[in-house]
């Protein structure tokens, strides 16, 4: 802020020395110039350059004093924007698109910055720089000074109903940008999809018609500005013409002497530039507010998963995970629709392997993301070791409790880098610092690689350093899921919750994964939902979520015995495996493809 200060000064010292050139000039005209005194007039100009030479001073130094503090906050203010992003819960990102919360990050904080660098600065400035010149004009004839002044009424009043205008055509316009940079991403990241069904051509329309949108609305933002502009450079015209008549007659009429009528034009045309100005800063401004405005949109969201405040803690985690009566809906669920689970109980003892088995929508995802909550339960409560998991702090939490999800994402990182994920104390520059800490770091990659069967990753262009690019999508499904898997596995959690981690793989590979997650399972609770009887035949015991309630708990063949809806899901598991195994050996043909291209 004191940057952002002294270059106002500065701005306005260099404006203030731009008026006080025309004071020179009326010295010029009714002095030396007037009776003859040539010699006199060196001294006056040397004057009036080294004020000119002065004012190239001070707008270099307001450059100087603001480009680095500016920067500063536009990098503070996108360090906290995505801190918050980050600590904001799974359900914010649910309802926000992806190009929203880009834009705001991206565009709209270097709008701010550019307004805190330029425009609060020349606004400001010029505002002050307006009151002394008119200050000036009307010491130099209060006539002349009243008529200009009062010609510029009308700019004031146009700028007025502009604000109101422009404003909601500005808020309009960023929003546009968020989603078309939304249908951007999606499209990207979509390409397959859009390309296998032959719907790019569609995918374009609708690009089309978004961006049609937007540029009506910014041809609307470029009409409000160039009628303002059409007032800001006819009034200032039309007045400096009805003083030019009316000054010519004053000294005529020996009211004025010519060096004040030079001064005065002067001066106005000084004024000039701060009176041009008004309009597009004050369109500036209300760009920035608006930028504002959508940056405070998402700082100002209420975080409903927050830390407690006065947090327990897991001295001794021995990994019994339980589920008490929990219900949940989602936000934005109506009523009507009723809990998707509805009084769900269900204890898992230390080192237990549980299997999650229901039809498709029963709420088994839901019910893990409840275990680091990604979600907070509704009603009830989610506890380990006999603690509620609320009462943790989500750190600490997460160090308890590891996931591997379905849909397997990766990291524009390498691949050592993504298996560590959630191992900050072995990381690269820990790795770097201490020899110690590099071995431990390649003992536990090793384990989690060979744990997962992702040995794939030694044979990669630059083994387990190789960047897997956006995503990873520069590998296959299967691959992805298995470097998933072996992330959860480093993590070394007491607790491991895997929302069918096994999708992607063909049945071999699957039988090897599941040989050795076994190693791991015997001393880790574990929590698999579960989409293969293959998976089932991993647990100790299995679950039957049913109509969001756990209504039958035993081993799988206990289920088989007792349970009628317990064999119609294993029969309808069983089906979709067939034709798992039929996708899984298609993707392991495209595995061998993409090996031998590299």
């Amino acid at each position: 802020m004191p940057a952002i200060v002294g270059s106002m000064f500065a701005y306005l010292a260099a404006q203030l020395i731009a008026l006080a050139v025309p004071q020179v000039l009326e010295q010029i005209v009714d002095g030396p110039l007037a009776h003859g005194e040539r010699d006199q007039v060196v001294p006056l100009a040397l004057l009036v350059f080294g004020l000119g030479a002065a004012e190239a001073a001070m707008f270099a130094l307001r450059r100087w004093l603001v480009i680095g503090p500016t920067t500063k906050i536009e990098a503070r203010m996108r360090n906290a924007l995505y801190a918050r992003l980050q600590d904001l819960p799974v359900s914010f990102h649910d309802r926000w698109p992806s190009g929203q919360l880009l834009s705001r990050a991206v565009s709209d904080l270097g709008l701010i910055r550019r307004w805190l660098a330029f425009g609060l600065i020349l606004l400001v400035g010029n505002l002050l720089v307006l009151v002394a010149g008119a200050v000036i004009l009307i010491s130099m004839s209060w006539v002349l000074g009243i008529v200009f002044l009062a010609c510029a009424v009308p700019l004031w009043i146009v700028g007025y109903r502009f604000e109101g205008r422009y404003s909601e055509v500005a808020r309009r316009s960023q929003d546009q940008s968020g989603d078309l940079a939304t249908m951007v991403e999606e499209s990207v990241h979509g390409i397959r999809v859009l390309k296998a069904f032959g719907r790019g051509k569609h995918a374009l329309r609708s690009f089309r018609e978004q961006a049609e949108s937007l540029r009506s609305t910014e041809i609307e933002k470029a009409r409000l500005d160039a009628n303002i502009w059409v007032w800001i450079l006819i009034v200032p015209a039309v007045a400096l013409s009805i003083c030019l008549a009316l000054g010519v007659w004053m000294a005529s009429q020996g009211q004025l002497s010519v060096g004040q009528l030079v001064a005065f034009f002067a001066t106005a045309a000084v004024l000039a530039w701060p009176i041009e100005s008004i309009g597009f800063l004050l369109a500036f401004s209300l760009d920035a507010r608006t930028a504002t405005d959508r940056f405070f949109d998402i700082m100002d969201t209420e975080n409903e998963i927050t830390d407690p405040e006065r947090a327990a803690a897991v001295e001794r985690p021995r990994g019994e995970l339980a589920f008490n009566d929990v219900h949940f809906r989602y936000q934005d669920s109506p009523d009507r629709f009723g809990d998707l689970l509805d009084g769900v109980d269900l204890v898992l003892q230390p080192g237990e392997t549980m299997a999650l088995v229901g039809l498709t929508g029963s709420g088994k995802t839901t019910m893990t993301a409840l275990t680091t909550r990604l979600y907070d339960v509704t009603d009830g409560s989610v506890t380990i070791d006999g603690v509620d998991v609320r009462a943790l702090t989500r750190d600490e939490l997460r160090r308890h409790i590891a996931m591997a999800f379905e849909d397997a994402t990766l990291f524009s990182a390498s691949v050592r880098d993504n298996v560590l994920l959630g191992r900050p104390e072995l990381g690269r520059e820990a790795a770097d610092a201490d020899p110690a800490v590099a071995a431990e770091a390649e003992r536990v990659l090793d384990e989690a690689l060979r744990i997962a069967q992702a040995g794939f990753a030694y044979d990669l262009p630059d083994g387990v350093d190789t960047k897997v690019g956006e995503e990873g999508m520069s590998l296959s499904g299967g691959q992805r899921q298995r470097l998933a898997l072996a992330r959860a596995v480093a993590a070394k959690p007491s607790v491991l919750v895997l929302d069918d981690p096994l999708s992607a793989l063909d049945v071999a590979t699957e039988a090897r994964v599941e040989a050795e997650l076994r190693t791991v399972l015997a001393e880790t609770t574990a929590l698999i939902v579960a989409h293969r009887p293959s998976t089932v035949m991993l647990a100790d015991r299995v679950a039957l979520l049913e109509e969001g309630r756990i209504t039958a708990v035993g081993t799988h063949s206990e289920l088989l015995r007792e349970s009628e809806h317990y064999r119609y899901v294993i029969s309808s598991l069983e089906e979709d495996e067939r034709r798992a195994e039929a996708e899984a050996s298609d993707r392991l043909l495209d595995d061998d493809r993409k090996e031998a291209i590299r």
